[in-house]
């Protein structure tokens, strides 16, 4: 099998190795379809703290070609999409139903998606190995994860009435912020750079875009809301300076979302006053819960999120290295990776 190694910043070497056999609850999966990923991203221009160097890639979905012994949730041919972690549902966190924040949550986390075959640990095979709903292609179906940590931030601003957002930062994540904000029924806008990330942006239903090269950030959100600002200010860039003026940007008792997270290490400074006297509540969204995952793969299901648009191109498992550099170009938004020749299956 080939396997695509990440084994120092930007450095991707596609090698072969043994097809590995699942061992007592693991699975072993024919991948059909991986998606890049801003964090792959991040991984690939700097190293990430929650992922090693090494086996790359952890969004997507396949066919199961072997079990382990004790697995019986899943048989051979079936079409599935695994997560790449799963709680211990034993330590402090995951008995107060924040399982996102379990203490073991990345142990034998499942890397390794730009390949041919993915071994599936046991820990994730047995609470986040999904079926693949049957409408959709395995592409679509990979968006799983992502969606559901979107989802996760979205259960963290609900039920409290959301009614007008702004999304900035405007790559795959954000995008996925605005299709969640719209199925709220939420107003959005779009807040990012690029005029093709803007016109998609549009596309899922972005109700005004902000050009943040061209146009002033504070002053364009605050003209589109009537001089108030958004309820919710949702960040998806990572930018250390964007975290620090979003709060700026939300309406007086609004809610700032950081979803992107900063390299490790960074401080940032918020202005005090404003988030006191005017009651600006922030927000940190990281992972997800096995209800949010649950609840991501309903929405996918039922078609109520579409995610096809956000995909920029499909390339081939040998392309791995010039997608991944093009995207670190700022080129793209999302790219489907296919161990097999195809256009979308």
């Amino acid at each position: 099998m080939r396997q695509a190694i990440l084994s120092e910043p930007r450095h991707i070497e596609l090698v072969t190795r043994p097809i590995p056999a699942p061992g007592p609850g693991e699975v072993l999966m024919q991948v059909r379809a991986a998606l890049t990923c801003g964090t792959d991203l991040k991984t690939y221009r700097r190293g990430h703290p929650k992922v090693p160097f090494g086996p790359f890639g952890h969004e997507c979905a396949g066919d199961v070609v072997a079990v382990g012994t004790g697995v019986q949730h899943v048989r051979e041919g079936d079409a599935v999409v695994p997560m790449p972690t799963a709680s211990c549902g034993r330590c402090a966190p995951c008995r107060r139903g924040r399982e996102n924040l379990c203490e073991r949550l990345f142990d034998d986390i499942v890397l390794g998606a730009y390949a041919d075959y993915l071994l599936v640990s046991a820990k994730v095979a047995s609470t986040h190995l999904l079926g693949k709903p049957s409408g959709l292609s395995y592409i679509e179906t990979a968006f799983l994860e992502p969606l559901a940590c979107v989802v996760h931030a979205w259960n963290r601003l609900t039920p409290a009435p959301v009614e007008q957002v702004a999304v900035v930062g405007l790559g795959a994540i954000g995008m996925l912020q605005i299709a969640m904000a719209r199925a709220y029924g939420a107003r959005v806008i779009a807040m990012g750079r690029r005029t093709e990330r803007l016109e998609l942006a549009r596309e899922l239903g972005a109700h005004a875009v902000v050009d943040t090269e061209r146009e002033h950030a504070g002053e364009s959100v605050r003209a589109l809301t009537g001089g108030v600002g958004p309820d919710v200010v949702i960040e998806c860039t990572g930018n250390p300076t964007i975290w620090m003026e979003a709060p700026r940007w939300a309406a007086t008792g609004g809610r700032v979302v950081l979803f992107a997270g900063l390299t490790e290490g960074m401080h940032v400074a918020f202005d005090a006053t404003r988030l006191h006297y005017d009651e600006v509540d922030i927000i940190n969204a990281f992972h997800f819960r096995p209800q949010d995952v649950e609840q991501a793969h309903h929405l996918l299901a039922t078609g109520a999120i579409a995610v096809r648009p956000l995909v920029t191109g499909v390339r081939g498992l040998d392309d791995l290295g010039t997608v991944f550099a093009s995207l670190d170009r700022g080129n793209g938004v999302k790219y489907a990776i296919l161990p097999e020749p195809a256009a979308w299956v």
